[in-house]
């Protein structure tokens, strides 16, 4: 498939089977995202794969709990796909993917939040073209700022100049694949 039509095609899942991704699909995902341009191409980011869903879960807890609602800008993401904005009875920031991938960046580098989401974007779309579903996640920085984030972090063997900057949650959409959102209008102006 094309880029640009892989890139239309991909979306957001928040709803999933509880059937694990095989992990040779898991590491070519990941494998992606060490691919992602990074600043300076100094590879200062770093991916921690959950393959258990049970541990999952339990991270995906801890990442609801750090969500505020008064924060919110916006009020809808999807009626198809609902987020954690739309629905006040989900509870696992991950929505029940059975896998998740953390991204971590060398605190204090300027360019850590581009770098981790660059990380994101080719992760998601080579899930996309090996027909697995995902989402890229925040609040990696709040969850592990609390005491079990930081017990996680440890226990996995994360260095402690690292912080979280992101999630990618991976597994296979359960239901119809969601419809694309038209663009809007006038959010590409060229200057000739």
């Amino acid at each position: 498939m094309d880029l640009l039509e892989l890139m239309k095609k991909r979306r957001s899942i928040r709803k999933y089977q509880k059937r694990q991704v095989p992990r040779e699909l898991v590491d070519k995902i990941a494998e992606a995202g060490l691919y992602a341009p990074n600043a300076g191409g100094g590879q200062r980011s770093m991916i921690v794969t959950i393959h258990n869903a049970e541990l999952t879960a339990k991270l995906g807890r801890l990442n609801f709990s750090t969500f505020d609602r008064s924060k919110l800008l916006g009020s809808h993401v999807s009626a198809e796909q609902p987020s954690v904005i739309d629905d006040e009875r989900i509870r696992n920031g991950f929505y029940d993917a059975p896998t998740v991938c953390v991204i971590f960046g060398q605190r204090g580098f300027p360019f850590n939040v581009a770098d981790a989401f660059c990380i994101a974007e080719n992760m998601v779309l080579e899930a996309h073209a090996l027909g697995v579903a995902s989402c890229i996640i925040s609040r990696a920085e709040e969850t592990f700022a609390l005491p079990e984030g930081k017990a996680f972090m440890e226990e996995w063997g994360v260095p402690e100049d690292m912080e979280g900057k992101a999630f990618v949650i991976l597994g296979y959409h359960e239901g119809d694949y969601p419809q694309g959102k038209p663009r809007k209008l006038c959010r590409n102006i060229v200057i000739a």
